[in-house]
């Protein structure tokens, strides 16, 4: 295989699994919006965990979709397209949790922000299970003929492993998303994230197992075998980390159960890009599917110059907000002077209260 194309297929490898690994927790944190606590400040808190970050995080969506788009334009083609219907709704998902997220805090009401919040849940749940349904699809096959179209109708994608990539993609935000709260919070909030990830760590990474499982027996793969065997080890040394109060330790097991599981994946389908589950000679592979080599060597450059600059801020913007946040570093509420005066004959009388407006997340955000 020629070096530019198999490069581009280890950095769409890498740029996916970033994107599992860091906006992983920030979608888990949102579905466990819904059923983990019922107080408004420890929302306010579990919120404002990834507000700093959540928007960053999400860049390594767009640039895996761009990267994907300029270096291999058939793969992209063929998935997007036969991927058309689920996408949208993987779409429709991620406006719902940035609108619930910049929106939550300027209602005025408890039915304002339990809309937001059932938005930031909902939307979350959809991205989650619609990306890991189709990276489950890139990685087992779709019905696509010797042009890339897709044969059959709009749902010819939903078969047992997009429902299973789905689910594993849930289950690992959730889990990710509990060891990540445990690491970035204290209080009531820490100790009920301890104890879901003690609990039900172990039973939502199942999905993520049987999708690993299930591509290594399809390929048929040897030496990464070891990849899935650490990455079971990382999954026992995070929950035995969880277990002995260990936050740190357990998020890296966490990230380490990821990083090792989906590079066992796209180890074993290498060098197909996109399976054909109608016949073997018309998958999509690193030579068929990518740009010419001009292009991936302009694209080699670009990624050199602008990757280590991205790396960069988002490290700094980690750091920045490293510390552990409690409900004690939310601001109370406080009356402040209304921005514009209000109308002649309104009920104020110049001041607001922003009694309400924290409650939103991200604006509270500031490091410790």
């Amino acid at each position: 295989m020629d070096f530019l194309p198999t490069l581009w297929f280890i950095a769409i490898a890498v740029l996916w699994t970033g994107f599992l690994l860091l906006d992983g927790f920030d979608l888990g944190v949102g579905m466990l919006m819904l059923t983990s606590t019922r107080d408004e400040r420890e929302r306010r808190q579990m919120l404002n965990t990834i507000g700093p970050v959540w928007d960053g995080n999400e860049v390594w969506l767009i640039t895996a979709a761009a990267g994907l788009f300029a270096a291999f334009p058939l793969w992209y083609a063929s998935l997007f397209s036969a991927l058309y219907l689920p996408l949208v709704f993987v779409l429709v998902g991620l406006i719902f949790r940035a609108v619930s997220i910049e929106y939550r805090g300027k209602g005025h009401s408890d039915r304002w922000r339990r809309w937001a919040d059932r938005g930031l849940g909902t939307g979350s749940f959809l991205a989650a299970f619609g990306l890991g349904a189709a990276l489950a699809l890139t990685t087992t096959g779709l019905p696509i003929d010797a042009n890339g179209d897709r044969v059959g109708g709009a749902f010819a994608w939903f078969t047992p492993y997009a429902l299973l990539g789905g689910l594993a993609s849930v289950g690992f935000c959730l889990v990710h998303a509990a060891a990540f709260l445990g690491l970035k919070t204290d209080g009531p909030v820490r100790r009920r994230a301890r104890r879901l990830l003690v609990r039900s760590g172990l039973p939502a990474l199942l999905p993520l197992t049987g999708w690993v499982v299930a591509v290594q027996l399809l390929n048929g793969g040897s030496w990464t075998w070891l990849l899935v065997g650490g990455a079971v080890v990382a999954g026992l040394f995070g929950w035995a980390s969880a277990r002995l109060g260990h936050e740190g330790r357990a998020f890296a097991g966490t990230s380490a159960v990821l990083v090792l599981g989906v590079g066992s994946i796209f180890a074993n389908v290498y060098p197909v890009v996109l399976p054909s589950t109608l016949d073997p000679a018309w998958h999509l592979t690193v030579a068929n599917a990518s740009n010419s080599d001009y292009t991936l060597g302009v694209l080699t450059v670009v990624a050199g110059l602008g990757l280590p600059l991205v790396l960069l801020y988002q490290g700094w913007s980690y750091w920045v907000f490293r510390r552990r946040l409690t409900t004690d570093h939310l601001p109370a509420a406080h009356a402040v002077r209304a921005a514009v005066a209000p109308p002649a004959g309104a009920a104020s009388p110049g001041t607001t209260s922003r009694e309400h407006r924290p409650a939103g997340g991200p604006e509270d955000a500031r490091p410790a």
